[in-house]
């Protein structure tokens, strides 16, 4: 486990034997999406383990009860379009919270990311919000998806990924250091095309592929 405090590596048997399924080249993209689905809502419920409550009275079929329910709004932040593959199955565990959209792409020549769309609740910095990407590669897409998200008023960012790399976690620490990092695997390394190795390939082609 990593000791930095901000970076939390989620260790899990179930999401290592699914990490394999979905690193594996012969899963079918209809096994890839449902294996990331379980995924995502692990990954979720670690990173939302510390969000706020607040109490709620209701009515059980024998008494009233004093319960909680959580506080404030919660926007889940896909970088499209790969981040939308974790990012849905993460409505499911918080079926409260609501959806932005930041829409990027790499440069396959500079491997930088150029932005392209956004949509995102206007209070959106009113609660937390959860940045999400499957693959923090050289950590371009992560660190503009947390600097839009500044600008428009929010303070409260976490990151979410199915896989890191060591040069990206550097990247997005000295960019964001106050945005903790959630990830299911720490791979060894960036290749010269700026894939993780040994990774899992495209995210987006795996996730929306035609061919099972």
């Amino acid at each position: 486990m990593p000791h930095d405090p901000d970076l939390i590596l989620i260790e899990h048997p179930v999401i290592s034997h699914l990490l394999t399924v979905a690193r594996d080249r012969k899963t079918s993209s209809s096994r890839f999406r449902a294996v990331l689905e379980t995924i995502g809502e692990l990954l979720a419920y670690e990173a939302t383990r510390d969000l706020r409550l607040k109490t709620r009275d209701v009515q059980t079929p024998l008494e009233p009860f004093r319960g909680q329910a959580l506080a404030g709004p919660i926007t889940i932040v896909p970088i499209l379009r790969a981040g939308l593959g974790l990012a849905t199955p993460m409505l499911s565990l918080i079926p409260t919270a609501r959806m932005g959209h930041i829409g990027m792409f790499r440069n396959e020549d500079s491997l930088q990311p150029e932005h392209y769309y956004e949509k995102l609740p206007p209070d959106v910095g009113a609660g937390p919000a959860i940045l999400v990407d499957p693959m923090l590669a050289t950590g371009g897409s992560a660190m503009a998806g947390a600097s839009l998200l500044k600008q428009r008023g929010c303070r409260d960012i976490r990151f979410i990924c199915l896989l890191a790399a060591p040069e990206g976690i550097d990247a997005m620490q000295r960019a964001h250091p106050d945005v903790p990092i959630y990830t299911a695997a720490i791979d060894r390394q960036l290749n010269d095309y700026g894939f993780i190795c040994p990774g899992l390939g495209d995210a987006g082609d795996r996730i929306f592929g035609t061919t099972d």
